[in-house]
C-alpha cells in the first residue's frame, strides 16, 4: 500500500490499438450496441461476470478535457456493444450525486466517476456497493470511501514536478540565477488532484522562494504544501483565474515591475492568466513571462505556438480511456484487471493503473501532438 502519488516502477506505455480492445469487450457482451447483455459467457468465471452496463459520470462540459474523455470512453464501449449512460454534472455536486443515483437505479453494473468533490459521494457510493456495482475512479482518486474498487489516472505529482522542473531549467535557478518575480496558482480546492499537482511543483520551487531567487510580490506563496488551497481557483475557472491575476498585477506591479514567471497548474487557468497579461499590456516575445499549463487543450497549444504559453504537461487521455475500457472488459469477463500500483485513500486500498505525463513545448507540437493524432494541425494553426 502507498499514499497517492509516491512512485512505483511502471513500464513505458504506448497507445493501445482500439480495435483489439473493442473486440475483447465485444467478446464479453452477448448483445448488440445498447443491449448490454450478459457478459460472462466463455470467460471461465461466469459466476463473477457482470453485464456491460456502464454509467459514466464526468464533472463538466466547460472544459475540453472532460468532453473528450466522456465521449471518447462512451464510443469505445458503445462500439463493443455495451449499454452506456454518459452524464455531465455542470460542476455541481448535487447534480452529480443525482445522476449517479439514476445510473444505479437504471441498472448500471459499473460506474466510471470523475468526482467534482469526492467527499460528497459517500452515501451514493455505499448504495452502489449494496447493489454490487463496481466503481472506477477516473483520473481523480476518491478519498475516504471503501466503496471504490479501482482507479485509472496519471501521476499527478509528476505533473507539478514537470512544470516546476521546466521553470528551474529555463530560469537557471540551479545555477543561482535570480531573483525573478513569480506568481503561483493552484487548482480547485475541492479537486483531490489539485493538491498533488501543487505539491509536486512546490516541493521543487519552495526552496527557491525561501532563498529569494523567486520573489512573490503578491505574498501569495504558501508556506508549505498543506496551505495550497489558499491560492486555489475554485472550479478551475478561466474567468476567476483572470480576475485573480488582474488583481495581482494592478495591486503589486504598479511601477516598472514585470512578472517573469507564473505557475499555472492547468490550461484552463493559464488561459485566464494569459488574458490578464494581455489586458495589462504584456506582449509575447518582449516582456511575456513563463506560463505553465496542463492538458494540451487546443486553445493552449495555439497559445504555445504564439509564444503566450511556455509549455503544457500532456496527458494522453486516449491511452487513459483505452486503459479504463480494458479494465471494464476484465471486470465484465469476471477477471482481475491489470493495475500498476495501489493507493491508500484513507478508507481502503485502491488498485490503480497509473500513466506518466510528459512536457510539450513549441518544438514538440508537431512531433508529439499532431503526428500522434492527438490534435489536428488545422485546429492549432499549423
Amino acid at each position: 500500500m502507498r499514499s497517492q502519488h509516491s512512485r512505483l516502477g511502471r513500464g513505458v506505455l504506448g497507445l493501445i490499438a482500439a480495435g483489439s480492445l473493442v473486440a475483447g469487450l465485444a467478446a464479453c457482451s452477448s448483445g448488440g450496441s445498447g443491449t448490454g447483455g450478459s457478459a460472462g459467457e466463455g470467460s471461465g468465471d461466469a459466476a463473477s461476470a457482470v453485464d456491460c452496463n456502464v454509467g459514466i459520470s464526468m464533472p463538466t462540459r466547460s472544459l475540453e478535457r472532460w468532453i473528450n474523455d466522456g465521449e471518447g470512453l462512451k464510443k469505445i464501449l458503445d462500439d463493443a456493444g455495451c449499454t452506456t449512460d454518459l452524464q455531465y454534472a455542470d460542476n455541481k455536486t448535487d447534480q452529480q450525486i443525482s445522476q449517479l443515483q439514476n445510473q444505479i437505479a437504471g441498472g448500471a453494473k459499473i460506474l466510471v466517476i470523475t468526482a467534482i468533490d469526492g467527499d460528497t459521494l459517500g452515501p451514493v457510493l455505499e448504495e452502489a456497493e449494496k447493489q454490487d456495482v463496481t466503481v472506477i475512479a477516473y483520473d481523480r482518486l476518491i478519498n475516504g470511501s471503501d466503496a471504490i474498487d479501482y482507479h485509472t489516472g496519471f501521476d499527478n505529482e509528476a505533473v507539478g514536478a514537470l512544470q516546476a522542473g521546466y521553470i528551474v531549467d529555463q530560469l537557471g535557478l540551479e545555477d543561482g540565477a535570480g531573483p525573478f518575480l513569480f506568481e503561483p496558482f493552484a487548482g480547485s480546492p475541492d479537486d483531490n488532484n489539485a493538491r498533488y499537482f501543487f505539491s509536486g511543483a512546490w516541493d521543487v520551487l519552495l526552496p527557491y522562494v525561501e532563498n529569494g531567487q523567486l520573489e512573490v510580490p503578491s505574498g501569495k506563496a504558501p508556506a508549505s504544501n498543506d496551505d495550497w488551497a489558499s491560492i486555489g481557483i475554485l472550479g478551475w475557472g478561466s474567468d476567476d483565474a483572470q480576475a485573480e491575476m488582474e488583481n495581482r498585477l494592478s495591486s503589486f506591479y504598479t511601477g516598472d515591475e514585470k512578472v517573469q514567471v507564473v505557475l499555472s497548474p492547468n490550461d484552463s487557468l493559464a488561459l485566464g492568466i494569459e488574458a490578464a497579461l494581455k489586458g495589462a499590456g504584456y506582449a509575447a516575445g518582449q516582456d511575456w513571462p513563463i506560463v505553465t499549463g496542463q492538458d494540451a487543450d487546443k486553445a493552449n497549444v495555439q497559445a504555445i505556438l504564439k509564444g503566450e504559453q511556455a509549455m503544457t504537461v500532456w496527458k494522453d487521455t486516449r491511452v487513459l480511456r483505452e486503459r479504463t475500457a480494458e479494465m471494464i472488459a476484465s471486470i465484465v469477463a469476471g477477471e482481475e484487471p491489470e493495475t500498476t500500483t495501489e493507493f491508500d485513500n484513507g478508507a481502503t486500498t485502491v488498485k490503480s493503473y497509473e500513466l506518466d505525463p510528459e512536457v510539450v513545448v513549441k518544438d514538440d507540437v508537431q512531433t508529439k501532438l499532431v503526428d500522434s493524432g492527438f490534435v489536428k494541425a488545422s485546429d492549432v494553426g499549423l
